[in-house]
């Protein structure tokens, strides 16, 4: 059953209908609605065209947001070979919501790391949303370390609402596991490329997306805030998100201006979520195509590139 956001509902309805005419088909012998059901088909494909042309960033948070989007842990069970998950921070734990481990992309071995969200109800308060504790981000530090040790490329999937919050979370250091974290990123002697491949919340998502290489998928959002949250705090209102939204500048598009994102992967039409294999294989090749730009640098020139990187954040959008 497919899961229609709000903006969808018009779409829900015209798809609904060609279902039940299909399924009305099947239960009476000798009934024809083929061609009653293609004119819904070929409605419900213009409709579906003409919502996402121009999707405000208030739409796109709820695409980049949508449950059956492919997650972390699909990404790496599609693109990925001999993938052996590592775990634990040497310190206090293991947590859930950072997956990582050593695996080949293409025969290559690299290191992986991401945020996984869940895609149940269980799976989805086991990896706590995708939002990590201290112990992620350590877990993640040493997994970098490990990759600069034995010149393993590093690639993070990043798809967070922001760091876990919690009381014991801070209790055990939150703030600085994740500047220790963003300090891994621009230190590491090894290609590292990110990609945005849902919500890229505030530190959480910049402590594994500190990269020489950011791509985002069309409808992935990424900012200092979830939308929600700004208005809160500007207007005293939640209600006003889709204000906040267009503020924040926090699209692919937006971020492409102001030289935070260096790619934008495009998505199926209706987002990832309705053509996840499709998405899946444009990120891959995305990757592939940033590691090998990054291939020939040494590793003075890798950290000089990633330091250049976010001395130039937004002097292109100033320019502008």
């Amino acid at each position: 059953m497919t899961n229609y956001l709000d903006f969808e509902k018009p779409l829900a309805e015209i798809e609904g209908k060609a279902e039940e005419l299909r399924a009305l088909a099947r239960t009476s012998e000798g009934m024809d609605v083929e061609d009653e059901a293609g004119a819904l088909d070929r409605k419900a494909a213009e409709l579906l065209r003409d919502l996402y042309k121009t999707l405000t960033p208030w739409r796109k948070c709820q695409v980049a947001r949508h449950p059956e989007r492919p997650h972390c842990r699909d990404y790496i069970e599609a693109l990925f070979s001999e993938y052996t998950p590592l775990a634990g921070d040497r310190a206090f734990g293991e947590d859930e919501a950072v997956m990582g481990g050593l695996a080949r992309l293409n025969d290559r071995p690299v290191m992986v790391i991401g945020h996984e969200k869940g895609n149940d109800t269980k799976s989805r308060l086991t990896r706590n949303f995708g939002m990590a504790r201290p112990e992620g981000y350590r877990k993640a530090v040493r997994l970098m370390e490990m990759a600069d040790r034995f010149g393993l490329p590093v690639i993070t999937l990043v798809d967070t609402p922001g760091a876990y919050p919690g009381k014991g979370a801070e209790e055990r250091g939150q703030s600085e596991a994740i500047a220790r974290a963003t300090e891994t990123c621009l230190g590491i002697g090894v290609p590292l490329v990110s990609v945005i491949i849902g919500e890229g919340g505030s530190g959480g998502a910049v402590a594994f997306a500190s990269a020489n290489r950011v791509a985002m998928l069309e409808h992935s959002v990424y900012s200092v805030i979830s939308p929600e949250g700004c208005a809160s705090i500007l207007w005293k209102d939640s209600e006003k998100m889709r204000e906040a939204a267009e503020a924040l500048r926090l699209t692919a598009q937006d971020l492409i201006k102001l030289g935070v994102a260096d790619r934008i992967i495009d998505e199926p039409l209706g987002g990832a979520h309705r053509d996840p294999g499709a998405a899946i294989k444009a990120v891959g090749k995305t990757i592939h195509a940033m590691l090998s730009e990054l291939s020939k640098k040494d590793r003075k020139a890798l950290i000089n590139d990633r330091r250049q990187k976010f001395l130039d954040l937004g002097k292109k959008g100033l320019a502008a």
